[in-house]
């Protein structure tokens, strides 16, 4: 087998504000794993990570942000198992965003998932799958409430 690289990617906290507070948008993932995550994805070669910002988030929910604020949290994964989509690839680097969104209808990208929540903190903490997720909620849901 090849080398394997790590791609670039962005992680993507979309919130909204209501009269019962800040919600989050979270996704119930099917491709490559089970579980809820929310909107990520790869930077394409030569893409600024704004417009990656936009295409994914178009891409997995059909939305626009209003507000996009970067955050200084990096961090890499390697991949549980080689994904057949992504020959060569190990794994993802990742840079954090929050994207404040209005609370319009949501349309899925019924290949990666299956299901979407708006919900508080507390219940994203406990429904999010992986632990770097929910580090990078803790500080954009921590930045939101100063």
């Amino acid at each position: 087998m090849g080398v394997k690289k790590i791609r670039r990617a962005i992680f993507i906290v979309v919130y909204t504000q209501t009269k019962q507070g800040i919600k989050y948008l979270i996704l119930k993932r099917k491709l490559h794993w089970k579980g809820w995550e929310f909107p990520k994805g790869g930077i394409k070669k030569y893409e600024l990570r704004r417009f990656a910002i936009r295409r994914e988030l178009k891409e997995e929910t059909g939305l626009k942000p209003l507000k996009i604020k970067s955050f200084r949290k990096k961090g890499v994964y390697k991949y549980k198992k080689e994904c057949l989509d992504r020959p060569k690839v190990a794994g993802q680097t990742y840079k954090l965003y929050a994207v404040e969104v209005e609370k319009k209808k949501i349309i899925l990208d019924k290949l990666e998932h299956s299901d979407f929540k708006w919900v508080g903190f507390s219940d994203a903490m406990k429904k999010l799958t992986w632990k770097n997720q929910k580090d990078c909620l803790k500080i954009v849901n921590e930045k939101l409430n100063k």
